[in-house]
């Protein structure tokens, strides 16, 4: 078990469907003092795609949220800093927070392509321990590599097959070529006679019509395939319970594996994924997961017919929760994940 017994930590992280959330809970639990912030100032779509698109925009109101920060915790010594992402932060924090805590390690995670985000590179040198759930980003940037990881209330669904109300379930974000993958592996299901359920979400109607507008991927969507509320995580887990496999789309120029891809595995669920570098990691085993070719596009029937084979407790450990917190601020792991590369 590791322990972070007494140890204060300074936590900024964007907002990522409350996974921060539970990063936060989870160092409470491990013993630390925890002072969490959003690093964003708001969470509108108004500010998240300004801060996305020329920050410098919104500097003001940056400037502002961050000073206030400070203000709190000027009195405060830390052992650890810790940001996630970090499209909003501004230099002088950074800089600031050092200068107060001097002895303070500085650790940054990134769970985005450096391509998509380039402005992100700029923070790189503020850190100490740097690490990335992208591979290619690992190894241009000298970062460490550590993929993302499982809530625990994912783990060990009840696998009775006989519950089954559905051989592929996909619940996802409308972005990219998301709505053309699923539909082509909606229709190629249903020729197999397959049970399919899809349910695609959008944070604002609003935002998605200017981004209809933009990307021509999604000028295809039928917008009555369209959900404007979020499911919860009990309400996913209550979808994994009732299938037999999930289907993952990642963003065509993103290698790092989703979120998604751990949670399905954990729950004992057989993964269907259009991420082909998902053969490069210690857990992967074509029986438990299909991969796609995003420009043919096929089904096999026989792995549906076939259980899940259950992962090896290494495996499941090592995509935990408490092992990413482990590598975070404990050690690196880059020998176990980098060993088929």
């Amino acid at each position: 078990m590791i322990s972070l017994k007494h140890k204060k930590i300074l936590f900024l992280s964007v907002s990522f469907f409350k996974y921060e959330r539970a990063i936060a809970k989870r160092l409470t639990e491990l013993g630390a003092e925890v002072d969490f912030y959003d690093e964003r100032p708001s969470n509108s779509n108004f500010s998240k795609g300004i801060i996305r698109l020329n920050k410098r925009l919104y500097q003001s109101q940056i400037t502002k949220y961050y000073n206030a920060i400070l203000d709190e915790i000027k009195n405060k010594k830390y052992n650890y800093f810790l940001l996630i992402k970090g499209e909003a932060i501004p230099f002088f924090f950074l800089e600031k927070i050092k200068e107060l805590n001097p002895e303070m390690e500085m650790i940054y995670y990134n769970f985005d392509p450096l391509k998509e985000y380039p402005n992100l590179i700029s923070n790189l040198k503020y850190f100490d321990r740097k690490i990335t759930f992208e591979y290619d980003d690992s190894v241009k940037y000298g970062l460490n590599f550590r993929p993302l990881f499982y809530l625990d209330e994912y783990k060990n669904l009840n696998q009775n097959s006989k519950a089954f109300e559905y051989d592929i379930v996909f619940i996802g974000s409308a972005h990219t070529d998301r709505y053309i993958v699923g539909e082509e592996v909606k229709a190629k299901a249903d020729a197999l006679n397959l049970k399919t359920f899809f349910y695609y979400y959008a944070m604002g109607k609003v935002a998605f019509r200017i981004k209809k507008l933009i990307d021509k991927n999604l000028k295809k969507f039928d917008n009555n395939k369209l959900s404007f509320e979020k499911l919860n995580h009990q309400q996913i887990i209550d979808y994994y319970q009732k299938s037999k496999s999930v289907l993952d789309i990642n963003k065509p120029f993103q290698y790092g594996l989703t979120i998604r891809t751990f949670e399905v595995l954990a729950s004992g669920r057989k993964l269907i994924t259009a991420n082909t570098d998902i053969k490069n990691y210690p857990f992967y085993n074509p029986k438990n997961i299909l991969v796609l070719d995003r420009e043919n596009i096929q089904l096999n029937a026989e792995f549906f017919k076939k259980d899940f084979e259950p992962l090896d407790k290494e495996a499941l450990h090592m995509m935990s929760l408490d092992s990413f917190i482990e590598c975070l601020f404990i050690s690196n792991q880059d020998d176990y994940w980098n060993q088929y590369r």
